[in-house]
């Protein structure tokens, strides 16, 4: 069982999430875009939201500011939350916009809402759990997105309601966080993305 929790954790870090927000869109969307364009789409969102923090991270752990990929400590967490700030508004600016893929230009508004969301608690010492922030999103933002293209997706949903219930009950069985602080990481993950709803829904 130990090792089933601490494989959920890896499984469903937050730095899989904005890639697999993407990958769902491309692959489902009953939209047109020329194949070139997705995969050009996804290696870029993939380069910058998963192997640039990557990379950081380990620059960080060099120098001494960081100890693991969980960021346990509430200080350790700002200048990887204020980078991957950065990052999102790369996607935003540079590989998406909001004419031509608004659904998933919206999840990445979303995500930039929720990372902000997490740096703002660190300035209070808070800390929430980032594995329920991302999943959590990235929940809503399939709910949402088979709900707008009348896509059945109640297995993808089932599954993913599952996964959060596995994250929740691995971080509470490794010690790293509250309960509070797990549902707090959820709230943050999920109103974001509901707050934008209204603007592709």
């Amino acid at each position: 069982m130990k090792v089933f929790l601490k494989l959920a954790s890896y499984l469903f870090h937050p730095i899989w999430m904005p890639f697999a927000g993407s990958l769902l869109y491309f692959q489902l969307t009953p939209r047109f875009f020329p194949e070139e364009v997705i995969k050009a789409k996804l290696l870029a969102i993939a380069i910058i939201t998963v192997f640039i923090p990557i990379v950081f991270f380990f620059l960080l752990k060099n120098l001494g500011k960081v100890t693991n990929m969980a960021l346990s400590e509430v200080e350790e967490r700002k200048w990887p939350l204020f980078f991957f700030s950065i990052l999102c508004l790369m996607v935003l600016n540079q590989i998406l916009d909001r004419y031509n893929y608004p659904e998933v230009y919206f999840y990445f508004v979303g995500i930039l809402g929720a990372t902000a969301i997490a740096y703002v608690c660190t300035l209070f010492k808070l800390k929430i759990s980032l594995h329920m922030m991302g999943l959590a999103g990235f929940t809503a933002f399939l709910i949402a997105f088979s709900r707008y293209f009348h896509i059945n997706m109640i297995l993808a949903t089932s599954g993913l309601l599952i996964a959060l219930g596995l994250t929740a009950s691995s971080r509470l069985y490794l010690k790293a966080h509250t309960n509070t602080e797990l549902i707090l990481g959820s709230l943050a993950g999920i109103l974001p993305q509901a707050l934008l709803f209204y603007y592709w829904l």
